[in-house]
Formats: C-alpha cells, structure tokens, sequence
C-alpha cells in the first residue's frame, strides 16, 4: 500500500513537471515568434527590425520581458481593481489551457478534446470583456466590445467549420485528425474551408485586418489602454500563445497534424502566414467584418455542413 501510494505521487510529480516543461516551451515559442514577426515586418517595410540586443536582436524578446514585469505596478485610480488585475491572468491561463488539447503533448489527453478547445475560446470573450469594463476608460470600453461582438461573430463559423471535419472524422479527439488523414489531407478535399478556418482565425484572434479591437486611431490601444507592465504583458502574451495554438490546430486538422514529415515545416508557414496578411493587407472596414461573418461565412459553412451530413447519410 505504501509503495503505491508512492508510485502516485511520482506519477503526479512527474506529469506536474511534464505539464510545466510544456508551459515553458510555449512561452520560449512565443518569445521567439514575436521576434520573428518584429523582424519580417521590419523587412516587409524595407527596414531592419531589432538588431541591437544580443547577436542580430536574438535576446530583445528576454529583454522586453525583463523590462515590463520589473516596472513599477501603476493601475487607474477609479478602475474596478479586482477585475483589472484578474482579467490577463485569466487570459493568459485559457490561453496556454487550451494547449492541452493537443495530442502532440500526450499529458492530458481526452475525449473530447474539440469541445474543451471551444469551451475555452468562448470563456476568453468574459476575460476580454473585463478587461475593458474595469479599465473605466470609454476608449477601452470601446475597444472592449468591439472585440466581444467580432469574436462571437467569428467563433459561430469557427464552429461550424470545425464541424465540418469533425463529421468526417466521426470523433471529438483531435488526435483521431491524424489517423484519418493518412492517406489525403483534408485541405486537399476541402480547401475553401480550410480559407474559411483560417480567416476565421485571423479574426479570432484580432489580427491584421481584423484588429478593430486595437485601431489606435480611434481607439489609443482598444481595450488594454490602460494596462501596464505585467498585465499589458500577459495580454500579449496571450495573444500570440493563441496564434501559435491556432497555427498548430489548422495543421492538425488539416494537414495530417505533427506526426509526419512535414508537420513542423506546415507549423512555422501557417505561422508565417499570420505575420505575412499583417505586413501586407490593409485594415477592413467594421461593417465589412460584420457583413463577411454573417452574409458569407455563416451560409457557407451551413450549406457546406448539411452537404457533408448528406453525403455520410447516403455513403452509409
């Protein structure tokens, strides 16, 4: 009895310390993502990005970590402070949560992995709303909602294309994606929803030109105006945590995930698609965003999902 009470604790030591090491590595990837987005864009716009601290900039991510979680805490004299301290933490924890889905880490995996993965971006939308509520700033108000309305919008095509293979699969563990697209990709079988996701990604996420949330003509910074040091850095933080989690799911859902070959090659160019539309597509008009959402993707992706279910009706 004593030898299994202790054989438990070692397994729990032992996947605390595994589940940490994960934590770690994430955050390393994005330190070194934002290095690499600060560089392309510096060379899209024909200068140099950072290049001053270490070899060729190499440790202006550390840096710039440095720098903002030693400033001193400085919070608005009138914000609700509770909710304004709790809102990154909140953020930055769903972000890096969400990560256990994959079946890359093979620490937690489950079942239902899909529906702990929308679970998750949903519960971001209350973390983000916070944000900007307890700022008491109408321009992080402002900012606050526009990003609420963009990612409920988003996440209603979000889900419904990842329904799409989903049906396909049968399964809501993503590492069933793997084992079903042995013998073709499923961006080969479906490659406007595989547009569709990625899109609905960008504004997922509120990249270029989908940032309505941070348009700093208008809005100074959107809703993390008034954050500074440690809770404007899990914002970021987060931010590109998610970026880099949705670059990993397209390539497990659509591109036969990171057991083969060309796994982590198709990882780093999904990434470099990110940075690339922000280098090089201007901002879209709100009205446009709204009207792409729900008069473009919402009917494809119903009428391509009932498609899918009568075809399996039929096939089977």
């Amino acid at each position: 009895m004593c030898s299994l009470n202790k054989g438990r604790t070692f397994l729990s030591m032992l996947t605390f310390v595994l589940i940490l090491l994960n934590i770690i590595c994430v955050l390393v990837g994005v330190a070194f993502f934002t290095l690499f987005e600060r560089k392309l864009l510096g060379y899209i716009q024909l200068r140099k990005g950072p290049n001053k601290t270490g070899l060729a900039g190499l440790f202006q991510p550390f840096a710039d970590a440095i720098k903002l979680f030693s400033k001193e805490h400085v919070n608005p004299s009138l914000s609700n402070y509770v909710p304004f301290v709790v809102s990154p933490i909140i953020r930055m924890f769903l972000a890096l949560a969400v990560w256990s889905s994959l079946p890359i880490f093979n620490i937690t995996t489950f079942s239902l992995s899909i529906l702990f993965f929308l679970c998750c971006v949903r519960m971001g939308v209350y973390a983000l709303m916070a944000s900007g509520w307890s700022s008491n700033s109408k321009y992080s108000l402002f900012g606050a909602l526009r990003a609420v309305a963009q990612t409920i919008s988003y996440e209603v095509s979000l889900a419904l294309t990842l329904l799409i293979p989903v049906l396909l699969v049968g399964d809501y563990d993503i590492a069933s994606f793997a084992v079903h697209q042995r013998g073709c990709w499923f961006i080969f079988i479906m490659p406007l929803v595989a547009i569709v996701w990625f899109v609905s990604c960008l504004a997922e996420t509120n990249r270029t030109p989908f940032d309505f949330a941070e348009r700093e003509s208008e809005l100074v910074s959107g809703f993390n105006t008034e954050y500074r040091r440690g809770g404007f850095a899990m914002i970021m933080l987060a931010e590109y945590t998610s970026i880099l989690f949705m670059s990993m799911l397209f390539v497990v859902i659509f591109i036969g995930g990171m057991t083969t070959f060309i796994g982590p090659f198709s990882f780093m160019s999904v990434a470099f698609l990110f940075v690339w539309v922000r280098g090089t597509l201007p901002r879209f008009r709100y009205d446009k965003l709204m009207y792409l959402a729900w008069k473009s993707f919402l009917p494809f992706s119903l009428v391509y999902l009932i498609f899918i279910s009568g075809v399996l009706t039929l096939a089977s």
